[in-house]
């Protein structure tokens, strides 16, 4: 796919007219293997000397948190970032700005440049989050979208750098429906050289632009990006599975057809015996306990979803700082 198509599918950080120097995260497709790795680093930083030495990049600042979406990790780890920045956040319901339907995302933006320093933005749709970075001046990043979820993403690299003392040749397999989260942990495999298999029902696949582009990066780091719809030979030698709700936000009249199509691909007990005893298990939270994984595998020696969860607290910490320095 040409730069140009990728641009117009998942617009970037150098998309903004006027503003070609202007950062944002919407996806982790705008940023290099090393970039990627810096923040997984510097997060890691943050969180050995929390509070001790945080930099005060966002002292006097303010960012806005525009939710479409309820979100507990999601809001109070940014909130508590911008604090900890020596910042101050103000939280917007989707009830209270209603883009779209009582104001257009443009004016929004431009309303909200002149106001305040960050936007953090998370919406049923990509293109919403991506017109507010077109559209204003300032920094903007994406906390969750239909197509992409990379502050998630990059929580786990965290927690994965944090666990495992080799971060080359790890296999990550993804079990269930190829969303957002799943989206973004394929870019995190592609750019940091691992070997990445999405498990699922077909039908479910991931998005073939992602793959096609997750691809591309693939054949230049040395990554391997595969699919599957048989999830017991999947985890076989995995390091880390991976799963999701199967009914995302905003699919709800789905749930039982989704329920039925993906009851072969639960991560439980027998899933995890195919894999290698040291496995990783981990989940973005919140789960569906009893439905795409067991809480005997959640709540095991196995999962890493609660650190995770921790993590996004100092991801987004460090993407505020990257933005900001």
């Amino acid at each position: 796919m040409s730069s140009a198509k990728r641009k117009q599918a998942f617009p970037t950080h150098g998309d903004h007219v006027g503003q070609r120097t202007k950062k944002n995260l919407l996806t982790l497709f705008d940023y290099s293997p090393e970039e990627i790795e810096h923040l997984i680093l510097l997060a890691k930083n943050l969180k050995n000397k929390r509070l001790n030495a945080d930099p005060k990049v966002f002292e006097s600042k303010t960012g806005v948190l525009i939710f479409e979406k309820p979100s507990l990790r999601t809001r109070i780890t940014f909130e508590a970032a911008m604090y900890e920045l020596g910042g101050h956040p103000i939280y917007l319901a989707s009830d209270q700005i209603q883009m779209g339907k009582r104001e257009s995302v443009e004016d929004v933006a431009k309303n909200l440049e002149r106001w305040v320093h960050l936007i953090v933005a998370r919406t049923f749709l990509h293109e919403t989050v991506a017109g507010l970075a077109i559209h204003s001046s300032i920094p903007v990043i994406n906390a969750l979208s239909d197509k992409f979820h990379p502050c998630q993403a990059l929580a786990f690299g965290l927690t994965v750098y944090e666990r495992l003392s080799a971060q080359k040749g790890l296999k990550i397999v993804f079990v269930g429906d190829g969303n957002n989260v799943c989206h973004s942990l394929m870019v995190v495999a592609a750019k940091l050289g691992w070997h990445f298999i999405a498990a699922g029902p077909r039908g479910y696949e991931p998005d073939p632009a992602v793959l096609a582009l997750c691809r591309g990066v693939a054949a230049d780091t040395g990554a391997k990006i595969d699919i599957s719809d048989n999830p017991a030979e999947a985890v076989r030698g995995a390091t880390v599975i991976y799963t999701d709700v199967w009914t995302s936000m905003g699919q709800e009249k789905e749930t039982a057809v989704r329920k039925k199509r993906f009851a072969p691909f639960q991560v439980n007990e027998r899933l995890l015996s195919r894999a290698p005893k040291d496995v990783l298990v981990s989940h973005c939270l919140p789960a569906h306990r009893g439905e795409e994984i067991t809480s005997g595998v959640l709540d095991s020696d196995h999962s890493i979803a609660l650190d995770e969860a921790e993590n996004r607290l100092h991801v987004q910490k460090a993407i505020i700082v990257h933005l900001f320095s």
